[in-house]
């Protein structure tokens, strides 16, 4: 039998809990639903760090953020840090990715890929030396070529593409562009690596008007705002999206909120409908029985739990994703209950596809679990917070701080808060602990509280337990090479 193709498809900021597998009937996901339905559905699967930036650079190389460097948003991916295409040691496979990259350098080829679709202007400033910062995407000369012209003279900003009609979106491009790379290389091995842009912020587009807001259902712990014995950071976060708003949009009533819902599930279904026009195209090649397919996204949105949005957080909303694995035939679903982390990607995709998986990824392969519809995962995962990573951090450092902030906070203590470097654990049992070197200590039972509104941290009984917690996460430390600190619990 030929060597397996890998499709790996991703999207960026998207909730594990906006798919049907996941128990959210009311999004129109028909391809996705399709695709899950012969995959197997990993019911708790964990990014290894809540932003876009170090978590993609774990699902690109299979090491954790602290390990490759990679620990903010807007870093470079060093070049001796290997990739998935680099790491693969047989076969002559045609690479390629599509989308946005966000591990520097955006627009050019790089790290083994041989076809590079780029679809995001704004990264320029951060580009190496001896980049050219007036070069261009390649959906910005689509869209050139498709008569359009961005209104600031030099490049399409997000929100202006956002507002595009639905067939110059950046799905429609990657939906189109994806499909052709598969229509020309049907007939030998390939790596194809997909990413949406949505339903990242901004939180509007084409699709804005296929939910009606009094059909949406808010989270179930949308009224748990976060509590004193919560992290400062939590709080701070509610408070500067009910001043500021989002998007163009207030966030201040129900109503505000799901305006803002219906918006994301817009930009989930809009993501659905090109995912399927790839997904299509590699049905129409035969190409369906011989390819690894793959869905994911680098973190989840709040979108409205405990009254936040966007990720940076320690919350499943925000630590969780989505993740598919549809093996050549399979015809069924299944589902895997234990929680997995993206940090064993690589290994397991190296491993099916026949590949030596390297003694330096930090990962483990999940191709027993895949295999053995009676094998469970035996690991805790484990979660990593570094710096500040978010916009809020730069809004803090200005005059202009919302006065509710300042309300609970001084501008430094804000700027503690949001970069204290938590180490998470979540275990077999369902136990959830967040180690804040500040001794902002969060424990969970998911079992008994999925929705992480109340936190055990502060209970005398639940000390020992804790402690044995924060050494388990103090052994991943020192597997990992990760320095930082923690207190005694």
């Amino acid at each position: 039998m030929p060597a397996p193709n890998l499709l790996f498809i991703f999207t960026d900021e998207q909730r594990y809990d906006t798919m049907a597998a996941y128990g959210n009937e009311r999004i129109f996901m028909p391809n996705l639903n399709r695709l899950a339905a012969q995959s197997t559905v990993f019911e708790r699967a964990y990014a290894t760090q809540p932003v876009c930036t170090p978590s993609r650079a774990s699902i690109m190389t299979g090491l954790y953020p602290h390990t490759c460097g990679m620990t903010e948003n807007n870093v470079r991916l060093q070049d001796d840090t290997r990739c998935f295409p680099e790491l693969l040691a047989r076969g002559d496979y045609a690479t390629a990715y599509h989308g946005k990259w966000h591990l520097g350098d955006e627009i050019f080829p790089q790290h083994g890929f041989h076809e590079w679709v780029s679809i995001d202007d704004t990264y320029s400033q951060y580009y190496s030396a001896g980049r050219d910062r007036a070069a261009r995407s390649t959906y910005h000369h689509w869209l050139l070529a498709n008569g359009l012209q961005p209104r600031n003279g030099s490049f399409f900003g997000r929100s202006e593409t956002a507002r595009l009609p639905e067939r110059f979106s950046k799905p429609a491009y990657l939906g189109m562009e994806g499909a052709r790379f598969i229509r020309e290389h049907w007939d030998q091995p390939f790596v194809l690596f997909v990413n949406f842009f949505e339903p990242h912020m901004p939180f509007f587009g084409p699709r804005d008007d296929q939910y009606a807001p009094a059909d949406v259902t808010l989270p179930a712990n949308f009224a748990a705002l976060p509590t004193p014995d919560q992290p400062l950071k939590t709080r701070l976060f509610q408070r500067a999206y009910a001043a500021l708003g989002h998007s163009g949009l207030p966030l201040r009533t129900e109503a505000d909120w799901r305006r803002m819902i219906a918006n994301y599930w817009g930009l989930c279904s809009l993501v659905d409908t090109y995912v399927g026009q790839i997904l299509d195209a590699l049905d129409e090649c035969g190409l369906a029985d011989n390819t690894i397919v793959v869905f994911t996204s680098d973190h989840g949105d709040m979108m409205g739990s405990h009254r936040l949005l966007a990720k940076c957080v320690q919350f499943e909303e925000a630590v969780r994703v989505p993740l598919l694995i549809h093996l050549p035939g399979q015809r069924r679903s299944r589902h895997i209950g234990g929680p997995v982390s993206q940090i064993d990607l690589v290994p397991t995709l190296l491993d099916l596809m026949g590949q030596p998986v390297p003694d330096h990824l930090q990962g483990k392969s999940l191709r027993p679990v895949l295999e053995d519809g009676a094998l469970e995962p035996q690991d805790s995962v484990f979660i990593e917070w570094n710096g500040l990573n978010n916009g809020f951090g730069d809004i803090i450092g200005q005059a202009t701080v919302p006065a509710p902030m300042l309300e609970i906070a001084t501008r430094e203590e804000a700027i503690a808060a949001i970069g204290d470097p938590v180490r998470t654990v979540v275990t077999l049992e369902g136990w959830k602990f967040n180690c804040s070197p500040r001794g902002e200590h969060e424990l969970y039972d998911l079992r008994r509280d999925p929705f992480e509104r109340q936190n055990l941290a502060t209970q005398p009984e639940m000390r020992p337990l804790m402690a044995r917690l924060a050494d388990e996460i103090r052994r991943w430390q020192a597997r990992t090479g990760d320095a930082v600190a923690l207190p005694e619990c």
